[in-house]
């Protein structure tokens, strides 16, 4: 049986890094880990403010299930995580994309 270290592993599946299908394969992960990332944040700070999802969706004007795909890095729209941190009382309007940059929301 032959071993492979996780960057021979990643060579072998995606190909090496610089090629187009390896570069879009970890700009797609970047930004998942970024929705991630954002997603938790937002939880803690309604679970801080001692928020229910529904309370949440109430005041942003959206449903449960919205903030729970949010909470969860499920894809959502710029507009919407505007106004999801603002109504939790963000005083920063900034999100870093990484390697993407930054984008001020307000």
């Amino acid at each position: 049986m032959e071993f492979y270290t996780l960057e021979e592993s990643m060579d072998i599946c995606l190909g090496k890094k610089g090629t187009p299908h390896r570069d879009q394969f970890e700009t797609e992960l970047a930004a998942e880990i970024e929705a991630w990332r954002i997603g938790q944040a937002v939880r803690e700070q309604r679970k801080k403010q001692n928020l229910t999802q529904k309370q949440l969706g109430e005041k942003v004007g959206v449903g449960v299930a919205q903030i729970s795909k949010i909470e969860n890095g499920h894809a959502s729209t710029l507009a919407l995580i505007n106004r999801v941190f603002r109504a939790l009382g963000a005083t920063s309007g900034s999100l870093d994309f990484g390697k993407l940059g930054k984008v001020a929301l307000w």
